[in-house]
């Protein structure tokens, strides 16, 4: 049986990528989402990583890329780097409190029955 050909990683398809930023662009001002959970809400559970990838390739100035983290609050960046400072000056001029290079991450259940059942 011969080998089969190596192939590349597949990129991010232009649907998929347009929901990431869609879900992107939809997190509120003063709040954060994880990588993960912009993939759930784009359809793409699991794909936390493409998430990543649609970001580091994205160049649209008004996309509000700060807002988004590493699933337990962490700035993805390397602490002390220029991304880092810029993400943690952003979110903190929209009252996001970032200690130590972390946020506090909302729990996101979007269920009815949270929605019906959490308590005020």
């Amino acid at each position: 049986m011969p080998d089969k050909p190596a192939r590349n990683p597949p990129a991010a398809d232009p649907p998929a990528a347009d929901r990431i930023l869609a879900a992107i662009r939809a997190v509120p001002r003063g709040s954060v989402a994880g990588y993960g959970h912009i993939a759930s809400r784009a359809g793409l559970p699991g794909r936390a990583r493409l998430v990543a990838r649609v970001l580091g390739q994205n160049d649209d100035p008004a996309l509000p890329w700060h807002r988004i983290l590493r699933s337990d609050g962490r700035i993805a960046f390397p602490a002390g780097s220029p991304g880092f400072d810029e993400q943690a000056r952003r979110l903190r001029a929209e009252g996001v409190e970032v200690r130590n290079g972390r946020v506090r991450i909302p729990e996101s259940d979007d269920s009815l029955d949270a929605a019906v059942w959490r308590p005020r």
